[in-house]
């Protein structure tokens, strides 16, 4: 790109000539996701790179453009090529051992501190709610309710060892802001420690639940973790999973959230209620497509 040797193209004509050619490529956010390249690229963001425009680029710098504009060109979701990506208030670190990161989930997360609020306004005062975070990926929903909650004990479980460390490498990144994170490895609630049976004020999971005969965007389908779509034939065996466990892990009166596809809520709210939850309800994103499902388990 450009005549990078001499150290004399400035980010101004790198990030024209980047949205040119993305924008030739077809993809519709060029001009966005240009500048978030040109961003990554060059180590400045927002006031910063519209002050820095004019200022040369190196050759390293250059190079690394370059990489990330193949690799998008390739067709690699432009989350892993930036290798981060925002999730409320979160940047997450994000690559292929994980799924990336949506605004729907973002709605998921809503519906479960809403719904741990509710739990807790219920309990003594000086409770400290316990949640538990089942098939975490890269942390997002654990994270956030860990740092939108302070105070909150979470536990993170996630099968994958490779999408574990992604989760790590995101709690070591938030420092003090998630001391009450607990990442552990396994499928889930035989991951917990057998003390929290029966103690959680908040299970929430996004699982797998594509059916196995669902057509997929070639950008998924290509580039994320196809265990982390597909659990099985109808995509509905990970909810049969964890709604047949989780009463016994939940106190009384504790949530179950679970993210849902947009045709999935009479079914997975069937599974509730066939447990034993009470005041189970579909709650929608902000397209108005069904998303999630909330019950709680009865108080006695």
């Amino acid at each position: 790109m450009g005549e990078a040797g001499d150290g004399t193209v400035s980010w101004r004509e790198l990030l024209a000539e980047t949205t040119d050619r993305l924008a030739a490529a077809g993809i519709d956010a060029a001009s966005a996701e240009s500048r978030w390249i040109v961003e990554e690229a060059s180590g400045l963001e927002g006031t910063e790179l519209v002050l820095g425009l004019d200022e040369p680029a190196t050759v390293r710098m250059v190079a690394h453009l370059d990489a990330m504009i193949a690799r998008r060109l390739d067709g690699e979701p432009i989350q892993y090529v930036l290798g981060h990506w925002a999730f409320r208030h979160l940047d997450l670190m994000v690559d292929r051992r994980v799924l990336i990161p949506r605004p729907e989930t973002e709605q998921v997360v809503e519906v479960a501190l809403l719904a741990l609020d509710r739990v807790r306004s219920g309990r003594p005062d000086g409770h400290r709610p316990a949640a538990a975070d089942l098939g975490t990926g890269s942390g997002a929903i654990a994270l956030a309710v860990a740092t939108e909650r302070r105070g909150t004990r979470v536990w993170g479980v996630e099968r994958s060892a490779d999408a574990l460390a992604v989760a790590r490498a995101n709690l070591a990144a938030l420092g003090m802001a998630a001391g009450g994170v607990a990442l552990v490895e396994g499928s889930w609630f035989a991951a917990l420690p057998g003390e929290l049976r029966g103690s959680l004020d908040l299970v929430v999971s996004n699982p797998p639940y594509i059916a196995a005969d669902e057509p997929l965007d070639a950008s998924v389908a290509d580039w994320e973790p196809v265990e982390a779509l597909v659990p099985g034939p109808t995509g509905l065996e990970s909810y049969e999973a964890i709604v047949a466990e989780a009463g016994a892990w939940l106190a009384p009166g504790g949530a179950l959230v679970l993210e849902i596809g947009a045709t999935q809520g009479a079914a997975v709210s069937r599974l509730l209620e066939q447990h034993g939850f009470a005041d189970v309800a579909v709650r929608p994103d902000l397209a108005g497509l069904d998303r999630a499902v909330v019950g709680h388990r009865p108080s006695p």
